[in-house]
C-alpha cells in the first residue's frame, strides 16, 4: 500500500509541475464563441461557371445540383427542354458569408427565357434579403402546359440576377443551383385557378410539450418535422432549416418563438431579430415574416397556407401560386446578428416551433410519370422521416440499411432452405444405403 501511495504522490507532483509550466492555459479567460455552422452544400454538386451572355452558357440538366459563384449582376445557364407538358424549375440559393454587409431588399431573381430573349410568362421568381446575410433562395419556372411560346422543345436559358445596394457587399457569393422536373399532367387536368379559400387565418397551433429537434444549415440537411411542438436553439447570425411533408389537400400553420437571452446590456433591440421564411418543394419562397427582438421574447406566426392543389399555380395571388405541388416544404428561421450586441453571443437562445398540419391527404392528380424522381410528392418514406426527425441524408442512409437488411434476410432464407434440402437429400441417401445393406 505504501508503494502505491508514493507513486500517487509522485504522479501528483509531476502533474503540478506540468500545470505550472502552462500558466497561459491554466489562467486563460473565457473562450471566444465558435463560428455558427455554415451552409452544407449538396453532396455530389457539380461545379459550373455561368456566363454573362447566352453564347457559351453551360448546360444544366434536370435532377442535378450545381455549384457556382455570383457577384452583383447576371449569370446565364442553358436548358434543353422537351415538349412533354412538363414543368421545369430552376432554383438558386445565394449564401452570403457571416458578417457580410447587406441591405434590406438585396436579393436574387431567376428567370427562364427563350432563345429570342423573351421571358416565359410568370417564370421569374425573386427573393429578398432582410437585415442579415442569411441564405436566400429564388426559383424560376417553365410551365410546359400553359404557355405556347415556352412549350416547344428546344433550348432555353435560365438567367440568375443578383441585386445589391451601393453600400452592400460586392464580392461573389457561393451559389447553389438545382433543376427539378415535374412531369406533365394526363389529359383533362385542371387549367383554371381554384375557388376562394379562407385566407388570413392562423391555424390553431398545438400547446403540448416540446420535443428536441436540431435544425440543419440549409436545404440539403434540413431536419424533418411533423405536426407538434419542437425545441431547438439559435445564436445571433444563425439560420436553422427544417422540412415538413405536405400532401395534396393539406395545409400548414406555423409559429416560431425566441425565449429570453442572457443580456450583456440593460437594453437592446434588433430589427428583424427573428425572421421566418417558408419555401416550396422547388425552393421558391411561399411566405416570409420577421419581427424585432429585444432579448426578452419574440414570436412570428405565418398565415395558414392554402390547401396544396395543382390548380393553385394558376392563381393570381402570389401567396397561393407556390403551394401547387405536394412534397417537402422548407422552413428557415434566422436570429439577427445584431442580437450579439446586447446578448451573450456564445449562449444559444431557446427556439420553439409550433406546427399544425390540417386536412386529410387527397388523391394525387393524374400525372404521365411518377413525381418522386423530380423530388416531389409525399410517400410512406417521407412520412416516416418526419416522424423520426431525419434529414435527407439520414433518411437515405436508413433506407439503404433497410434495403441491405432485406437482402441479407432474403439471402439467409435462401441459404437456410438450400441447407435443409441438402441435409434432407443426405438423409434419404443414408436410408436407402442402409436399406440396400440390410437386403
Amino acid at each position: 500500500m505504501g508503494r502505491v501511495r508514493r507513486t500517487s504522490l509522485a504522479g501528483a507532483a509531476a502533474l503540478a509541475l506540468a500545470a505550472a509550466a502552462l500558466p497561459a492555459v491554466a489562467h486563460a479567460g473565457p473562450t471566444a464563441p465558435q463560428p455558427v455552422p455554415t451552409y452544407q452544400a449538396a453532396t455530389g454538386a457539380k461545379a459550373v461557371e455561368g456566363k454573362q451572355s447566352t453564347a457559351d452558357a453551360p448546360l444544366l440538366e434536370a435532377g442535378n445540383t450545381y455549384e457556382d459563384t455570383l457577384a452583383p449582376g447576371e449569370r446565364v445557364y442553358r436548358l434543353n427542354l422537351k415538349n412533354d407538358r412538363s414543368h421545369v424549375y430552376v432554383s438558386a440559393v445565394a449564401r452570403p458569408g457571416p458578417g457580410t454587409k447587406v441591405s434590406y431588399g438585396d436579393g436574387i431573381e431567376v428567370e427562364i427565357m427563350t432563345t429570342a430573349g423573351k421571358s416565359c410568362p410568370d417564370s421569374a421568381g425573386r427573393a429578398s434579403l432582410g437585415y442579415d446575410p442569411a441564405p436566400v433562395s429564388a426559383a424560376g419556372v417553365r410551365r410546359g402546359d400553359e404557355d405556347h411560346d415556352c412549350a416547344a422543345a428546344g433550348v432555353y436559358y435560365a438567367k440568375v440576377t443578383r441585386t445589391s445596394a451601393k453600400g452592400s457587399d460586392q464580392s461573389p457569393w457561393p451559389l447553389e443551383l438545382r433543376v427539378q422536373r415535374e412531369p406533365g399532367r394526363a389529359t383533362g387536368g385542371p387549367t383554371t385557378a381554384p375557388s376562394a379559400w379562407p385566407s388570413g387565418t392562423p391555424a390553431a397551433l398545438p400547446g403540448s410539450e416540446a420535443v428536441g429537434r436540431a435544425g440543419g444549415t440549409g436545404f440539403n440537411d434540413a431536419r424533418a418535422l411533423g405536426a407538434g411542438v419542437w425545441r431547438d436553439e439559435l445564436r445571433p447570425g444563425q439560420t436553422r432549416f427544417y422540412r415538413v411533408p405536405l400532401d395534396w389537400g393539406q395545409q400548414l400553420g406555423l409559429s416560431a418563438e425566441l425565449a429570453k437571452a442572457r443580456m450583456t446590456k440593460q437594453f437592446g433591440s434588433a430589427s428583424g431579430g427573428l425572421a421566418v421564411t417558408l419555401y416550396s418543394p422547388y425552393r421558391g419562397p411561399v411566405a416570409a415574416k420577421d419581427t424585432s427582438y429585444d432579448g426578452q421574447q419574440a414570436a412570428v406566426t405565418l398565415e395558414k397556407t392554402p390547401p396544396v392543389a395543382y390548380e393553385n399555380r394558376y392563381a393570381s395571388d402570389r401567396d397561393v401560386q407556390p403551394v401547387g405541388i405536394a412534397g417537402w416544404y422548407y422552413i428557415a428561421v434566422t436570429m439577427g446578428g445584431k442580437v450579439a450586441e446586447f446578448t451573450e453571443d456564445a449562449t444559444p437562445v431557446p427556439l420553439t416551433l409550433r406546427m399544425a398540419i390540417t386536412g386529410t391527404p387527397a388523391k394525387a392528380p393524374a400525372y404521365a410519370e411518377g413525381l418522386a424522381a423530380g423530388g416531389f410528392g409525399v410517400g410512406d418514406g417521407d412520412r416516416a422521416a418526419a416522424e423520426q426527425g431525419l434529414t435527407a441524408p439520414e433518411a437515405a442512409e436508413a433506407a439503404g440499411r433497410h434495403s441491405a437488411m432485406r437482402v441479407v434476410a432474403g439471402a439467409g432464407f435462401g441459404t437456410g432452405t438450400l441447407l435443409l434440402l441438402v441435409l434432407g437429400g443426405w438423409f434419404l441417401l443414408a436410408r436407402r444405403s442402409r436399406g440396400a445393406t440390410a437386403g
